[in-house]
């Protein structure tokens, strides 16, 4: 899947649940939701790592990533940057000097 199109369905997403749910989604809504879910990612890893009391989750650690992913794009969307762009900006062009 192209990264448009998976922000597209993410953005879909996002907003049939804001609007089930009632979320008001204006202002820092999205970077403090990755925040949230980064958060979340790192207690998987904890309990993955033995570093953290209760059961480690592989499948809960994936699912946490996707969250952290998914946040992003939603945040990328509404600070209006192109991530496409940024990432080859800032990491792919070290491919093209090998």
């Amino acid at each position: 899947m192209e990264l448009n199109d998976l922000t597209t369905s993410v953005l879909r997403i996002s907003d049939i649940y804001a609007a089930e749910h009632g979320i008001d989604r204006s202002g820092d809504w999205a970077l403090l939701k990755l925040q949230e879910e980064l958060g979340e990612l790192t207690a998987e890893h904890l309990r993955i790592s033995g570093r953290a009391r209760g059961q480690a989750d592989v499948q809960a650690q994936g699912d946490e990533a996707a969250d952290v992913l998914g946040m992003l794009l939603i945040y990328c969307d509404g600070a209006g940057i192109d991530l496409e762009a940024a990432m080859r900006r800032k990491w792919l062009k070290w491919l093209e000097t090998t």
